[in-house]
């Protein structure tokens, strides 16, 4: 069994969900966003806090956020996941945890063709994209991965997209992705060594597989590689958001 699970959180099996009849009663997406909040929270309530007394309940509400990780099918136990978590504990405002940040770019050239890369470590297709980098603007960003991923140049045009990546299950960390419309301007084909097996530009009805989440982003991809008109996409709040304001 995966370490101990707080007892509030039914469970089937070590590792199962826990299900009514055949169905789960809550999704492997729930758990991991209920986890990371619950990590979030106590880690940033850490971070400002200088009581032992709410340190310690800090501490208990990683452990619960831990076991549900687990439950969720976390690879590491309750035990070192709860240790890795306290080695991040910031101090004040830096300590308040936030989503990470990616920055994608979808770069279109004067054919009609997307610029796809191949990573590395998993062998799937997808455009450009990397971590905001700290001392660079979103958009810098764009340029900066497009052109040390691909040897390509470009030039961003538009946000198209602001996208949860746990919301969508893309990420099993919080992550926001931020998409840019760009237009290729200069450069050669150049793979990076280390993060891309093969970069290439494909036509809208000729895309290589493995290729990540096509079906989501195909159709606005190409609208605006054409220069047609798309609104941003963007995850719509649920409702409730969260829980009800009454409750």
């Amino acid at each position: 069994m995966r370490g101990r699970v707080s007892s509030w959180v039914p469970t089937g099996p070590a590792g199962s969900l826990p299900r009514v009849g055949d169905e789960p009663a809550v999704s492997t997406s729930d758990l991991v966003r209920w986890s990371e909040a619950l990590s979030g929270i106590a880690r940033t309530g850490l971070g400002f806090t200088q009581s032992l007394y709410e340190q310690e309940r800090f501490e208990e509400v990683l452990k619960v956020a831990a076991d549900i990780a687990a439950v969720a099918g976390h690879s590491h136990e309750p035990g070192p996941l709860v240790e890795e978590w306290m080695k991040i504990v910031g101090e004040g405002v830096a300590g308040y945890v936030t989503p990470k940040v990616a920055v994608g770019a979808v770069v279109g050239d004067d054919r009609g063709r997307i610029l796809l890369v191949q990573r590395a470590d998993s062998g799937v297709w997808l455009y450009p994209t990397g971590w905001a980098d700290v001392g660079y603007s979103p958009a810098e960003v764009a340029v900066k991965e497009v052109a040390e991923e691909t040897g390509i140049r470009c030039v961003p045009e538009r946000v198209i997209a602001v996208l949860d990546g746990l919301r969508l299950g893309f990420t099993r960390i919080p992550l926001y992705s931020l998409v840019f419309g760009c237009r290729a301007v200069g450069g050669e084909l150049t793979a990076h060594p280390l993060e891309c097996a093969d970069v290439g530009w494909f036509a809208e009805d000729e895309l290589p597989s493995p290729i990540a989440g096509v079906e989501r982003w195909k159709d606005v991809a190409f609208a605006a590689i054409r220069g047609e008109p798309v609104e941003v996409a963007f995850d719509a709040p649920r409702e409730p958001v969260w829980r009800d304001v009454a409750d």
